[in-house]
C-alpha cells in the first residue's frame, strides 16, 4: 500500500500542515534532524472512501498529520545505518553522542550481561534506559530489565529515534533516561541480498549477510515484509595489542608451589620441572579477549492485511539466536588448586629432592599446602540466547475521526550459559577430587594433562517472558466542535503487562563445588502491571502574527504494579512555531522506573572479596575498581575512625579470600523517581537554504534511584572523606569483632541515591551544491551533547558527587557505563554525486578525570572515520569504509581502568577496515 499526500480532517489542520510544510521537509532530508523525524505511518481508509496519512511520532501516542513533537527527538536514518555498515545495533548506537557504552562486545560488564549489547542513554543507566521496536517495548533479556539489542536486524532499521528525558506518561515504566525506538522498514517491496565484511589487525572480523524481501500478499489488500540473516563476530586477544599488555595479571604456574605444613619449608617447580626457591608464575594477560566472539542467526517478518474498509490486521515475528563467548562470571582466569593434601613418602612421583623437603608422620604421611595451575586453560561462559516477539494486533476508523488500535505481544528470551574449562572441586561424597589424585599422579611434573578432570559445567537456565496487551482510541474533536485553531487531538487507552523471569542455576555453582569462587542463585518471580493513559493535544492560536502555530500538549497515566505501590505520571509540553521558520519547545515530565526482577527478588549472593582486589591471585579485572584494600590496614585512613570501628593495625596482613562480597535483591525496594524538563529551539531560516538546526536543554532528576554501595567507595567514604561516628556507609564493609579484618563487603540493592544531569544537545544540518570542479552536492551535519551538570548523591548523609566529566565507578550508574564525558559528537561532510558519495566523519570524547581521584586526567580523543558508496548500476550498491582512521589506541589513564588498562566506553580495536554490497534485483522496479 503506498503512502499519499493526506487530506486532514477538518480544514484548519490541513492548513497548519500546509504552513509548516517547507521547514519540515528541510528538516526531514537532514540523516539526523532533531525533532522533525517521523516514527510510523500509517494509511487508513474513511468510510467515504477517503485516504488519509497519519504519523506516529516517538514520544507521543496521538497519530497525527503534523511532524512535529514538543519533546526533543535525535535520529538516525537508513543511509546513515547503510554508511556505518552496521551489522549489530551496536555498531549504531557507539556513534551517537547521547549515548554511553552500555554492555558491549568488550565482556567488560558484569552481573547478567553475558555478552549481551544494551543501550545506555545518557550514561544513567541501562536499565533506565526504554527499548521500543516500531513503537512498543522490546523483550528484556535480564532480571535487569534491559534489552540485548543483538536481536534487532541492524538491516531491516529505517530510523533510530533517541527520545530525551522521562516518558512514562506515553510509554510506561522505565523510560526515565530515555527512550530508543527502532523503527523498522515493514513496508519494502522487493528483494535486497547484502553481504558485509569487517576487520581490524590480529581479530575482531565481523561478517554478515542479510536477505530482506517483501510485496504484497491477499490479492493486494495486505503487505508483507520478511528477513533473515547470519553474522558472526571473531575475537580479539589481549596479545594483539601492546597497550593491554601492561600490568598484565600473573598466576601460580601448572609446576605449583608446596609448603610444608609441619616446618613451614616453601618450594616451586617451574616450567622445566626443576625446584626452586621461590614461587613461579606465569601470565595469562595475552589470551584473554579484548572482544568476544559472537554469532548470530536472525529471522522475522512484519505484516498487515486490510480485513475491510474499518479493520487492518497487523502484527510481527521476531527470532534471533545469539552464541557469545567471553569472560562470564568466572572471568578468563584458569582455575587452580589452594588446599592442603596428604602426600605419602611411597608415592612413585616422590623425588628424593622432594621427600626431603617435607615432613613425614609415623604412617609415612605429610600435609602439604598446594597451589597449582591445574592446566585446563582459560575459563570462559558460552552464553546461547533465543529471543523471540510475536504481535498481533488490529486498527482502524471506527468513524471519520475516530481511530482504534488494539494489540497483543508475546516475548520470551531463553539463555543458557556454560563455563568451560572448569570442573568439580569434591566428589558426590564431598570429597576433594585433587587430593584423591595426589598420590596416583604426578601433581609436582608441569605438565600432567589433567584435561580429563574438566567437563562443561552448567552456570545457569533462564528464562524471561514478557506479555502485554493494550487497546488505545485517538482521534480528534472535529465531530462535535473545534477551536478557533482546530480541533483538540486526543488518545486514551489501557495497557497490561505481565513479566516473568526463571532461573536454574547448575548444581556446581548453585552448591559452590566447582574450582571457580563464583555462585548463581535460583529465582522464579513475576509481576503485572495495569496501566491507564491519555493524551491530549490543544491547538491555542494559528496563523496568527508572531504564532503560526501554538499547541499544548499533555498526558497523564495511572499506574498499578503488583510488585511496589507505582506513582501516577503525566507530562505538559508546549509547541510555539513563531513563524515557518522558527518554532520553539517545552516540555515537563515525571517519570518512574518500578524495581525490575533483578531488584525485588533476587536472592543474597556470595563471592570471594578476593576476586575483586588487585593484590590477589584470584583478582578478576573486570571487577577493578571495587576493593583497593583497606584504609586502616593501608594507613591511608583515619586513626580515630580506625579505632572506634575496631579495625585491626595499620601493616596487618589481610587474606580477601577470607571474606564475602555479598550482593542481591531487596523485597521493600521502591520505584525511582524522576522529573525531567526540556526547552528547545528549531531553526529553518529561508535566508540559508538546506540549513537547520536544533538546540535542545534539557534537565532529568531521579531520586530514591536504586543503588549499590561498593566497598572501595564505603571504605574510602567512611575513612578518609567522612571519617565521623554513624556514618552509615561504614556498616556496608562489616569487620570480623575478633581479628577487626574485613568479613563482609554488602552490595544490595537500596533506594539510596540522587542523581541529575543537564545539558544541550545542538544538531546543524546544511546542504548546498559543491563547487562546480567537484559536482554534486556537499552536506554538513554536527550533532553534540553538552553536560552543564552531572551529580551523583550515593545516599542522603554524604554531598552530592560531582561527575560531569569523569570516569570510573563512582559515578556509574550499573558498572556497564564507566564514561561520563561532558562533550561528545559527531560530526560529518558528505560529498554526493548521482552514483557515489564520500563520507568524512569525526567523533570527539572530551577530556575526563577520575571521579575517585580527580589528579587522574583522560584527554580529549579523537577519531576520524572516512566511509563511501558507489551505485555500480540499478541493481548493485557497494559500502566501504575505514573506522579510526589513524589507529587511535584507547586512553590508558593511571587509576579507575575497567578492561585491561582502559576504560571500555572507548573504541579499542584501533583502526578497522570494512566493505558492504547490497543487490537489488531489477525486478525490485
Amino acid at each position: 500500500m503506498k503512502l499519499l499526500p493526506a487530506p486532514c480532517a477538518s480544514a484548519k489542520s490541513w492548513r497548519r500542515l500546509s504552513a509548516l510544510s517547507v521547514a519540515m521537509q528541510l528538516a526531514l532530508c537532514s540523516q539526523m534532524a532533531l525533532a522533525q523525524q517521523i516514527g510510523q505511518a500509517e494509511q487508513a481508509q474513511h468510510s467515504n472512501g477517503a485516504t488519509t496519512e497519519v504519523i506516529r511520532i516517538t514520544g507521543s501516542r496521538i497519530a497525527r498529520t503534523e511532524l512535529v513533537s514538543s519533546s526533543p527527538v535525535t535520529s538516525v536514518d537508513e543511509t546513515q545505518i547503510q554508511l556505518d555498515r552496521a551489522v549489530n545495533v551496536e555498531d549504531i548506537s557507539a556513534k551517537l553522542p547521547q549515548a554511553a557504552a552500555g554492555a558491549n562486545a568488550t565482556g567488560a560488564t558484569v552481573g547478567d550481561s553475558l555478552g549481551s549489547s544494551t543501550i545506555d542513554l545518557r550514561g544513567l543507566g541501562q536499565n533506565r534506559t526504554l527499548v521500543l521496536i516500531n513503537g512498543t517495548r522490546a523483550v528484556p533479556f535480564s532480571f535487569r530489565n534491559t534489552v540485548d539489542v543483538n536481536i534487532i536486524p541492524a538491516g531491516l532499521i529505517k530510523q533510530v529515534d533517541v527520545l530525551t528525558g522521562g516518558a512514562a506518561a506515553v510509554y510506561g515504566a522505565d523510560a526515565v533516561a530515555g527512550v530508543v525506538n527502532f523503527i523498522m522498514n515493514d513496508n519494502f517491496d522487493g528483494v535486497e541480498l547484502s553481504s558485509s565484511y569487517e576487520t581490524a589487525k590480529g581479530g575482531a572480523e565481523k561478517f554478515n549477510t542479510e536477505a530482506i524481501f517483501g510485496g504484497e500478499i491477499a490479492g493486494g489488500r495486505g503487505h508483507l515484509t520478511g528477513y533473515i540473516g547470519y553474522s558472526e563476530r571473531k575475537a580479539l586477544l589481549a596479545k594483539e595489542r601492546d597497550w593491554a599488555l601492561n600490568n598484565g595479571s600473573d598466576m601460580i604456574n601448572t609446576g605449583g608451589f608446596y609448603t610444608d605444613i609441619a616446618s613451614g619449608q616453601s618450594f616451586g617447580i617451574d616450567e622445566s620441572g626443576s625446584i626452586t626457591a621461590a614461587r613461579q608464575t606465569t601470565n595469562i594477560t595475552g589470551e584473554r579477549n579484548l572482544t568476544q566472539p559472537m554469532d548470530r542467526l536472525s529471522a522475522g517478518m512484519f505484516f498487515d492485511i486490510e480485513l475491510s474498509d474499518h479493520v487492518d490486521l497487523y502484527g510481527r515475528a521476531m527470532y534471533a539466536k545469539v552464541k557469545v563467548t567471553g569472560a562470564g562470571a568466572t572471568g578468563q582466569t584458569p582455575v587452580f588448586v589452594n588446599e592442603v593434601v596428604t602426600l605419602s613418602a611411597d608415592s612413585p612421583f616422590m623425588t628424593t629432592a622432594i621427600r626431603d623437603r617435607l615432613t613425614f608422620d609415623d604412617n609415612g604421611n605429610a600435609q602439604v599446602m598446594v597451589e597449582r595451575n591445574l592446566g585446563l586453560g582459560m575459563q570462559h561462559t558460552k552464553a546461547v540466547r533465543e529471543a523471540s516477539q510475536f504481535q498481533v494486533g488490529l486498527r482502524g476508523f471506527v468513524t471519520d475521526t475516530l481511530r482504534y488500535d488494539v494489540y497483543a505481544q508475546y516475548g520470551a528470551t531463553n539463555e543458557t550459559a556454560t563455563i568451560y574449562n572448569n570442573a568439580y572441586r569434591t566428589d558426590s561424597n564431598g570429597g576433594s577430587r585433587f587430593a584423591a589424585i595426589a598420590n596416583t599422579a604426578n601433581i609436582f611434573d608441569p605438565s600432567l594433562d589433567l584435561r580429563d578432570f574438566s567437563q562443561p559445567l552448567l552456570y545457569s537456565n533462564r528464562e524471561r517472558t514478557q506479555s502485554v496487551a493494550a487497546v488505545t482510541l485517538s482521534g480528534d474533536s472535529s465531530a462535535l466542535f473545534e477551536l478557533p485553531a482546530g480541533a483538540i487531538d486526543f488518545a486514551v487507552g489501557y495497557e497490561y503487562r505481565k513479566e516473568t523471569g526463571l532461573q536454574t542455576p547448575g548444581d556446581a555453582f548453585r552448591n559452590g563445588t566447582s574450582f571457580a569462587a563464583v555462585s548463581v542463585f535460583d529465582m522464579d518471580a513475576a509481576f503485572d502491571s495495569k496501566e491507564i493513559y491519555a493524551e491530549v493535544l490543544i491547538p491555542l492560536l494559528f496563523d496568527q502574527p508572531f504564532f503560526d502555530q501554538l499547541d499544548v500538549e499533555a498526558a497523564y497515566r495511572i499506574s498499578e504494579y503488583s510488585n511496589t505501590t507505582a506513582k501516577n505520571t503525566y507530562k505538559l509540553g508546549v509547541n510555539w512555531a513563531i513563524n515557518q521558520h522558527a518554532r520553539i519547545r517545552t516540555s515537563y515530565q515525571t517519570a518512574f522506573r518500578a524495581p525490575n526482577l533483578g531488584e525485588f527478588a533476587s536472592p543474597i549472593t556470595a563471592l570471594s572479596l578476593a576476586l575483586f582486589d588487585p593484590d590477589n591471585d584470584q583478582f578478576v579485572p573486570r571487577f577493578a575498581g571495587r576493593f583497593d584494600g583497606d584504609p586502616c590496614l593501608l594507613g591511608t585512613g583515619n586513626a580515630e575512625q580506625c579505632a572506634r570501628y575496631g579495625a585491626a593495625p595499620e601493616g596487618t596482613p589481610f587474606d580477601a579470600s577470607t571474606a564475602a562480597y555479598t550482593f542481591g535483591g531487596n523485597p521493600n525496594i521502591k520505584p525511582e523517581q524522576a522529573k525531567s524538563t526540556t526547552l528547545g529551539v528549531v531553526l529553518t531560516p529561508d535566508m540559508v537554504r538546506g540549513f537547520d538546526a536544533t538546540i535542545d536543554y534539557y534537565r532529568i532528576k531521579i531520586t530514591d534511584a536504586v543503588s549499590q554501595i561498593q566497598p572501595a567507595a564505603a571504605l574510602k567514604n567512611c575513612y578518609i572523606d567522612n571519617p565521623v561516628a554513624g556514618n552509615p556507609l561504614c556498616d556496608a564493609v562489616l569487620r570480623d569483632p575478633v581479628t577487626g579484618l574485613i568479613s563482609t563487603a554488602i552490595v544490595n540493592d537500596f533506594n539510596l541515591a540522587a542523581i541529575e544531569q543537564a545539558g544541550v544537545d545542538l544538531a546543524i544540518n546544511y546542504r548546498f551544491s559543491a563547487p562546480e570542479v567537484m559536482g554534486g552536492t556537499l552536506r554538513a551535519s554536527y550533532q553534540g551533547t553538552f553536560i552543564t551538570k552531572q551529580t551523583r548523591q550515593n545516599n542522603a548523609t554524604v554531598a552530592p558527587i560531582d561527575c560531569k566529566g569523569t570516569f570510573g565507578g563512582a559515578c556509574s550508574g550499573d558498572f556497564a557505563s564507566l564514561l561520563q564525558a561532558d562533550y561528545k559528537h559527531r560530526a560529518t561532510l558528505d560529498w554526493n554525486l548521482d552514483t557515489f558519495g564520500v563520507q568524512l566523519g569525526w567523533r570527539r570524547i572530551g577530556a575526563a578525570e577520575n571521579a575517585a581521584d580527580r589528579t587522574v586526567r583522560i584527554g580529549a580523543q579523537n577519531y576520524l572515520d572516512l566511509a563511501a558508496f558507489w551505485h555500480f548500476n540499478d541493481e548493485i550498491t557497494f559500502n566501504a569504509g575505514i573506522d579510526n582512521l589513524s589507529d587511535k589506541a584507547p586512553p590508558l589513564p593511571l587509576s579507575g581502568a575497567n578492561h585491561f588498562n582502559t576504560v571500555s566506553d572507548y573504541p579499542i580495536q584501533g583502526r578497522t577496515f570494512g566493505i558492504a554490497i547490497r543487490y537489488q534485483p531489477g525486478f525490485n522496479r
